[in-house]
């Protein structure tokens, strides 16, 4: 399957953490340390769920969970090629891992118990259509988690202005309202989010919403 976009060689996403890779874990271990916690502490899994982590990065978080959740069965897609090198030096072989997108996931549809989205929503491009490839690939009473900035912080909305000027891979970021509004849009019935800080910079959202089978 071909993952990448057509005309898209250069993505401004896989541009920047291609170069970024290396260093990722590191530089950003706080923020990746905070907001896995923080996530991981808004749902629970039971023994053999299935799990697919949307934009898994260098695969902290899938790390994370096939240690907590040691019979539970996980797959990660990630859109940059080096960034999943990482992942895959880290993971297990029996986590699957896929390079792909989240607007087109490369999984048949009603896969997964849950699918966890952590620190990518604000690249997205076009977030309807993530949120209803992510709707597709759960099962029926699965559960989606998305862990994001929250733009009803007012550093997140210089930070978000910011980026909008000075960086093509950053997208947006969303206030709650937003974000309810979006996943309401892409079929989802309940949406339970929860506003924290992790630190005086970033504050962040977590978003629970089960797949409404009706």
């Amino acid at each position: 399957m071909n993952t990448h976009r057509p005309h898209e060689v250069q993505d401004p996403v896989v541009e920047e953490y291609s170069r970024n890779a290396k260093v990722y874990d590191t530089k950003w271990s706080f923020y990746v340390e905070a907001t896995i916690r923080e996530t991981m502490s808004r749902f629970s899994l039971r023994p053999t769920d299935r799990l697919l982590d949307v934009g898994c990065g260098t695969g902290t978080l899938l790390h994370r969970l096939s240690a907590t959740y040691p019979g539970a069965q996980l797959s990660g897609v990630e859109p940059v090629p080096k960034m999943l090198a990482i992942a895959r030096r880290r993971l297990s072989p029996s986590i699957e891992l896929h390079e792909g997108w989240a607007e087109r996931l490369p999984f048949a549809s009603e896969q997964f118990d849950a699918v966890v989205s952590c620190n990518m929503f604000h690249y997205i491009r076009k977030p309807i259509a993530a949120l209803q490839e992510m709707r597709r690939v759960l099962r029926p009473d699965g559960q989606l988690i998305i862990t994001d900035w929250c733009d009803d912080y007012w550093s997140c909305r210089v930070c978000d202005l910011y980026l909008r000027l000075f960086n093509h891979a950053h997208f947006k970021t969303y206030r709650e309202r937003e974000c309810v509004q979006l996943l309401q849009e892409a079929g989802y019935a309940v949406v339970h989010i929860d506003r924290y800080r992790i630190n005086w910079l970033w504050g962040m959202m977590t978003a629970r919403v089960m797949k409404d089978t009706a």
